[in-house]
């Protein structure tokens, strides 16, 4: 059995506040480059860089980044798998030295999803600054990362589980928990 937490409106309220938060803390969108982690985080990050667009009236660069390569908890075999199946990193011709990173996830849950982002992006260029936006935390870190946007705090259960769900693959926008 699962339970909504957020819906369609409540999700676009929180990007809508993360996008203004970040214009607010980065003086501006100059120098920022938003990067989704697939798959969620990737719609997400392009909607948050269509917000920030409308606000600042300027494009940002928009990246998806695949961290299959990068993941600790997969064994050699699943690795390989995994990589055959996506695409492994983004655009490498965009050089993200001296950039603002945006790094965007739905779901913030012990942060090994991030310290393989991090471990992807350091191998793109040596950005100025990385900052991390998730729709979800849901705490229980075994690393010691920390949000810097976050659209809800959800306090979970280690044995509960939380999906975001997109229009854009889902159907539908929605958060909901539910018990492993």
């Amino acid at each position: 059995m699962s339970k909504q937490i957020m819906d369609e409106a409540g999700i676009r309220r929180a990007l809508t506040r993360m996008s203004y938060e970040i214009v607010e803390r980065n003086q501006g969108t100059e120098n920022l480059v938003l990067i989704g982690i697939k798959t969620r985080g990737w719609y997400l990050a392009q909607r948050i860089g269509d917000r920030l667009a409308k606000i600042e009236d300027s494009q940002l660069p928009v990246l998806s980044l695949d961290i299959s390569a990068y993941r600790d908890d997969l064994s050699q075999e699943e690795k390989a798998k995994a990589i055959a199946s996506f695409d492994t990193s983004f655009d490498t011709s965009f050089d993200l030295t001296g950039k603002t990173v945006i790094l965007v996830d739905d779901v913030l849950y012990t942060g090994r999803t991030i310290r393989a982002a991090l471990d992807a992006i350091m191998d793109q260029g040596r950005p100025d600054k990385i900052a991390l936006a998730v729709l979800i935390d849901r705490g229980h870190r075994e690393l010691p990362i920390r949000p810097d946007f976050i659209g809800k705090n959800i306090p979970t259960a280690a044995s509960e589980d939380v999906q975001v769900q997109v229009s854009e693959i889902d159907g539908t926008d929605a958060v909901k928990i539910s018990e492993a």
